[in-house]
């Protein structure tokens, strides 16, 4: 992680890529995309855990919305029963990388009329305390990424972590296509 000075450089609107030595079951092989990091703490979604339902699953107030068909996800070990409607959106021609993140769910349905974007619903987030992220960080439990284009590539689960782990070098995609189990290889 680079420094400015004293201060980490925000990671927010990266991608946390869980190392392949981490093997907490909360972060194994996942891909977290980073909302805020400051000197109060950091919070993300892990945005491959899903879980097979969309957001009329959870209730009639989304079964006749614009937001029925919205896939659901676990997005972290905190709040787990707490929902966060994500929204986002790449331009091609420069790559700029647009985050709706915590948005509300009328908000939602206006911008997904407006203009064509990436949804989905997370159930919990990913949070770190002041500096907990940092220790994680100078212990090589996480690698960053900045949100390439194909974000989901059309990849899910453990498979879109290893698209992106392996895209950043081919040492990293040796590590990224390890079987869970050593004995295995």
């Amino acid at each position: 992680m680079r420094e400015r000075g004293n201060r980490p450089e925000s990671l927010a609107g990266s991608l946390l890529l869980a190392h392949p030595k981490l093997r907490d079951p909360n972060f194994m092989r996942t891909v977290v995309l980073m909302s805020l990091h400051n000197a109060e703490g950091a919070m993300g979604v892990v945005l491959n855990r899903p879980l097979a339902k969309t957001l009329s699953d959870l209730g009639p107030e989304f079964r006749r919305s614009e937001l029925a068909k919205v896939p659901l996800y676990c997005g972290g070990p905190v709040s787990p029963d707490q929902l966060i409607l994500v929204a986002w959106q790449t331009t091609t021609f420069d790559g700029t990388f647009k985050l709706y993140f915590g948005i509300d769910p009328k908000k939602l349905e206006e911008l997904m009329g407006e203009t064509p974007l990436e949804v989905r619903a997370f159930l919990g987030y990913s949070g770190w305390s002041a500096s907990q992220l940092e220790v994680e960080m100078k212990q090589d439990t996480w690698l960053v990424s900045p949100v390439p284009a194909d974000l989901l590539a059309s990849l899910d689960g453990a498979e879109l972590w290893r698209h992106i782990v392996g895209g950043l070098s081919p040492e990293w995609r040796m590590l990224a296509d390890e079987p869970d189990d050593p004995s295995l290889n």
